[in-house]
């Protein structure tokens, strides 16, 4: 699918990936300009446990969670001062509760032996605590204005591809071809506008293509009819 994409960009005449991104991101930034982290939080510490309580949940979820959370536990010690068990209450409704408590328990033991008990704003000692992954990472330091990445998720992935900005299918494999063409100045924002477009408008199965304000430049536009030599058995 991701490939086919690029493809119809230069069949389009729709220009080359560098030409299209920094109109894309414009009319994104203007038509989303709400377009924000979605993780309610107070301090880096609350950031980073949001994001390890994001896997595999809802935002609203984890905020309904982290509500009566963080008002018992507000400091690293904190979460080591009670039971694995009472924290796995305490976030059971974000799913994978026992390896979340772990993680968050070994998260804040590295975060008081390794780093004063402060949240690192560098990604490679993000990725050096327990449970951080690099998306993890990416988040954690974009929200606290320290952007080294471009942080990759489903919609990012989804909609990277549709857009025909590349043909990866690995996540690595897409932040790094984002990094190529997204300005740096960019990163931290980029995931959010297309997190918001893909949300409100480029549904997974009915994206409103036209609604969509960046439709010219989308080589998966489903308004353009395909043209007769694109049919295999030469008809239109």
């Amino acid at each position: 699918m991701a490939r086919s994409y690029v493809r119809e960009a230069r069949r389009r005449g729709l220009g080359r990936r560098r030409e299209r991104i920094g109109p894309i991101i414009e009319r994104l930034a203007v038509e989303h300009a709400d377009a924000t982290i979605a993780l309610r939080f107070r301090s880096p510490l609350e950031l980073l446990v949001s994001v390890m309580l994001s896997a595999q949940t809802t935002d609203t979820n984890v905020n309904r969670v982290t509500g009566p959370l963080f008002q018992k536990y507000r400091k690293p010690e904190d979460y080591l001062a009670v039971p694995q068990e009472e924290l796995e209450r305490g976030i059971y409704a974000t799913g994978f509760f026992r390896q979340k408590a772990k993680a968050i328990r070994g998260t804040m033991r590295v975060l008081l032996e390794e780093f004063d008990g402060e949240v690192p704003g560098r990604l490679e000692d993000l990725l050096r605590l327990p449970g951080v992954a690099r998306k993890t990472a990416n988040v954690v330091a974009a929200e606290l204005g320290h952007a080294q990445g471009i942080v990759v998720d489903t919609h990012v992935r989804r909609l990277s591809q549709r857009l025909g900005l590349t043909r990866q299918e690995d996540p690595v494999k897409i932040e790094r071809d984002l990094q190529r063409i997204v300005p740096r100045a960019d990163w931290a924002r980029f995931p959010h506008l297309l997190i918001w477009h893909g949300r409100r408008i480029c549904d997974a199965r009915r994206p409103l293509c036209e609604e969509c304000v960046i439709e010219p430049l989308c080589p998966s536009s489903r308004l353009v009819a395909p043209r007769a030599s694109d049919d295999r058995d030469g008809r239109a």
